[in-house]
């Protein structure tokens, strides 16, 4: 075979190989024009934005994207095409064929000669849901806190009155020197300033159970609709990641629950399992119910990565605690789902051994 044979059947060879990576990588790929249209996109982002080819290519970009993203991403896509500078991790929404919402981070090239924009994507959908759920809880915590303070400044104040009246007359007491009468007139004295503390009390004791902004509203929730619900919102992340999903709901259909604390709790348990993962292995989740001792008990297993029990302790739901060396840890999902569980007078424990997975189990209040 001579050079220029050789050369030509190694373009060929090439141009195969880059033709399946672009078809069979699980990133989003995409080719768009200047003229804002997809002039190519890959399966993967075909299949998460559930459109048929004929409106994928027949519309422009821009249709695609969330209303509230949109003149971001056109003053972000003429930046590209004015200045040919690279774009690294932007952010923004689209809206699927069945109406969803997704979150894409994009990271893009431009090709002035062709008119063209190479861009690479991530369905980081599930991530932004976490971030919603974190900033929630914190933003509940805050007001929370700034409740107790002002209740806590207001009671000490207004304490401050029936707590002297006492030790003034507790200054002036000498049964000695007093006659039956002044000993009984102190006594109703001091009876009378002893209610009016007991009433104070009383009064801040419940101002504080109504202004207890952690107490949340639980109602009966059928377990396979939050399940299908989370499931829903991160599908590509356990398709792409080849996820088995395990249900036995059979001993228990529905719980009385918070509905947001529930799917965040589901959420964070499915994230976790898929994030931590036996390298190699796809991971395998088993969701259930249990009926034991007359509570219900939902249980969580995956055949993972584990935890060295006797390392962590009962740091494992610690705040910002992280045991592994998963760049992407950042040591909230437990401790959000351990609040939420708590918050309602609930319980969870944990069985796990290295390599071996883990078991959670969430004891709810009977």
């Amino acid at each position: 075979m001579d050079c220029y044979s050789k050369k030509q059947n190694f373009y060929e060879t090439t141009s195969f190989k880059m033709e399946l990576f672009f078809d069979l990588s699980l990133d989003l790929f995409s080719v768009a024009g200047f003229d804002g249209y997809f002039k190519r996109i890959n399966p993967a982002l075909k299949k998460v934005l559930g459109y048929p080819d004929e409106i994928l290519y027949g519309r422009p970009i821009n249709s695609f994207v969330h209303q509230e993203d949109l003149e971001a991403t056109v003053e972000t896509r003429n930046y590209i095409i004015s200045d040919g500078i690279p774009l690294l991790n932007f952010e923004n929404r689209y809206i699927t064929h069945s109406g969803d919402i997704i979150w894409l981070s994009w990271t893009s090239v431009p090709a002035k000669e062709e008119g063209l924009i190479y861009a690479v994507a991530k369905n980081i959908t599930h991530k932004k849901k976490l971030e919603a759920d974190r900033n929630a809880l914190i933003t509940k915590l805050t007001q929370s806190n700034e409740k107790l303070k002002e209740l806590t400044f207001t009671t000490s104040h207004d304490l401050r009155s029936p707590v002297n009246n006492l030790l003034s007359l507790f200054s002036i007491f000498n049964a000695s020197n007093m006659e039956k009468s002044e000993i009984l007139e102190f006594i109703e004295l001091m009876q009378l300033s002893t209610e009016r503390l007991k009433s104070t009390l009383d009064g801040y004791v419940d101002n504080l159970s109504k202004k207890d902004v952690l107490t949340v509203e639980v109602e009966p929730l059928d377990l396979e609709r939050i399940l299908k619900k989370v499931v829903n919102s991160i599908r590509s992340l356990i398709e792409t990641s080849n996820t088995l999903v395990q249900v036995d709901f059979s001993d228990c259909k529905e719980i009385h629950y918070n509905e947001a604390y529930l799917e965040s709790i589901f959420l964070n348990m499915f994230t976790n399992s898929i994030k931590y993962a036996m390298p190699g292995s796809p991971a395998i989740i088993s969701v259930s119910t249990k009926i034991r001792n007359g509570s219900t008990q939902l249980v969580f297993e995956d055949n993972g990565i584990g935890f060295d029990m006797e390392k962590v302790g009962d740091k494992v739901f610690g705040f910002r605690e992280t045991f592994h060396s998963n760049t992407d840890s950042k040591g909230i999902g437990l401790y959000l789902v351990h609040n939420h569980v708590t918050a309602l007078g609930g319980k969870i424990e944990i069985e796990s051994k290295p390599c071996q997975g883990t078991r959670f189990t969430i004891t709810l209040k009977g």
